[in-house]
This record gives structure tokens, C-alpha cells and sequence, in this order.
């Protein structure tokens, strides 16, 4: 799944950029200068930029993966959806959704995103939370990503995202663990959507996408009732509901195979 959503956000996506980017290319070691420079002028602290970006290295795994990502969507909706939707997977969600079941109904209260939906796309990204969140160093593809120039300036605001991340006190430096384009947490938020669609559900003073799974599940619903997600109304291809999730990934066969996920989880 991650490899999935890695393609379609750099074949779509776009997010705001900083005013004044840092050169792309060059010395990787000046770039890192450089950007350390945007990020305290942004208002992150010296200490938070030299302990994220102190010595971090350029990663051409990184690159090469990113290089390979074309051609990913010419698997049908029903292979895909075999290898991602089994008998395991549908029942360890509908446990989730007895487990959880207080929780979901107050998320649903307040952003109107129905619980299966929340669930299956839990389940796809990271197994519920028990599976893959991405084994990188965020800090360390970011930088690598930024300095590549064909998507500076988008890898650059992820950058300064995630700076943002530690600097609010979110997550630790050492939990800034991802995926190969910085996604994070139990439903690999990328950075910017962290920023701007978490949500404290807990209660705690923090957004904590790896670990609360009150945070997770809300900050999911969240971005969907942003983007227009409807309660009781359809969510299959078509639908109003059905080009909402476009926020959370633009491929159709993905947005396919939650709606049928979630469908399998309520037993229609």
C-alpha cells in the first residue's frame, strides 16, 4: 500500500510551497545549510533544525525507488483488491470496530465519516497500526527528496513540515520513522497533512499519529470531513463521497478498495 500511495503523491498532489526555497541541486551539504536557514527564518528553533538536520545523509535508495515509480497502476480493481482485502484482514477490522466502538461513535459525532471507512483505510495503510509504518528516517528522505529538483519546492515544504512536527512537540525526533516520501504514522500522514488536518483526540496536548489511536482515527476523519465527506450519503465510485476521498489518495483503484472494505466490514 505504501508503495501505491508514494506514486499517486508524486504523480498528483500538490501543497502550499515556501515563499523562498532553497536552491535545489548542488553540494547536498550546502542545501542542508540552506534549508536550515528557511526553516529557523519560518520560526523553527536552531536546537530542533540542528538535531533533525545535523549530519543527515543524501539517500539514492530513496531517488532510485522514487525513479521506479511509474507504470505502478496497470493492475485490475480485482487483483488489486485481492491482495489487499482477505478473510484476515476483514476480520481483524471487524474487531476493530467492537474494540473501538465508543471512540468511533464519537469521531463519527463530530466529523461525520462513517466508522467502516476509518477502519479499512487503517487497515490498508499499516495493518490496523500492527503492520509497516515505513522504516526510514524522515528527516533523511525529505532532505533527499528536497534537494532532487524535479519536486523541490513540494519536498521542501514537507521539510519544513515535519521540523514543525518535533518543534510542537508532536513526536520525538526519534519517532520520525517513515516511508519513502516521509509519510507517518498508523495512517501515513505526509507531514503537511499532519500539520493541517491533526487532531488531538486524546486530549493530551499532542498529535500523535504513531501511537494514539484516538489521534489517528479522528485526524483521518478530519481530513475526509475537510474535504467534503458526507455522512449516510454513498461512498462507491461516482459518489460525491467517492471523489472527497481523491484528498487522501487520487487513484481510483484505491479509493475503490476502501469503499469495498469498508462495505465488507459492515457486511454488505
Amino acid at each position: 500500500m505504501l508503495r501505491l500511495r508514494f506514486a499517486v503523491i508524486l504523480l498528483g498532489l500538490t501543497f502550499a510551497t515556501p515563499s523562498h526555497a532553497a536552491r535545489c541541486g548542488g553540494d547536498f551539504n550546502t542545501f542542508v545549510q540552506n534549508i536550515s536557514a528557511e526553516a529557523q527564518a519560518a520560526g523553527i528553533s536552531p536546537s530542533v533544525t540542528s538535531a533533525a538536520l545535523s549530519g543527515v545523509q543524501q539517500d539514492m535508495a530513496v531517488l532510485n525507488f522514487d525513479r521506479r515509480q511509474r507504470g505502478t497502476f496497470n493492475k485490475s480493481f480485482e487483483y488489486y483488491v485481492s491482495t489487499r482485502v482477505g478473510a484476515g484482514r476483514i476480520n481483524t477490522g471487524r474487531a476493530m470496530l467492537q474494540r473501538h466502538a465508543a471512540l468511533l461513535s464519537s469521531i463519527e459525532a463530530k466529523f461525520g465519516v462513517p466508522r467502516q471507512i476509518l477502519v479499512a483505510i487503517w487497515g490498508l495503510e499499516t495493518d490496523f497500526g500492527k503492520g509497516d509504518m515505513g522504516r526510514l528516517p524522515v528527516f533523511r528522505v525529505l532532505a533527499t527528496m528536497a534537494h532532487d529538483c524535479r519536486r523541490s519546492e513540494l519536498f521542501q515544504n514537507e521539510l519544513l513540515s515535519a521540523l514543525k512536527i518535533v518543534q510542537r512537540g508532536d513526536l520525538r525526533l526519534n519517532d520520525m520513522i517513515g516511508a519513502y516520501a516521509g509519510e507517518i504514522g498508523q495512517t501515513q500522514f505526509l507531514p503537511s497533512s499532519y500539520i493541517k488536518y491533526g487532531v488531538d483526540f486524546d486530549g493530551n496536548g499532542h498529535v500523535d499519529l504513531r501511537h494514539s489511536v484516538p489521534d489517528v482515527l479522528a485526524s483521518t476523519a478530519n481530513l475526509l470531513h475537510t474535504s467534503g465527506f458526507k455522512m449516510g450519503a454513498p461512498y462507491g465510485e461516482g459518489s460525491a463521497n467517492f471523489e472527497a476521498m481523491r484528498e487522501w489518495n487520487r487513484a481510483t483503484i484505491y479509493r475503490k478498495t476502501i469503499a469495498y472494505f469498508a462495505d465488507q466490514l459492515v457486511g454488505r
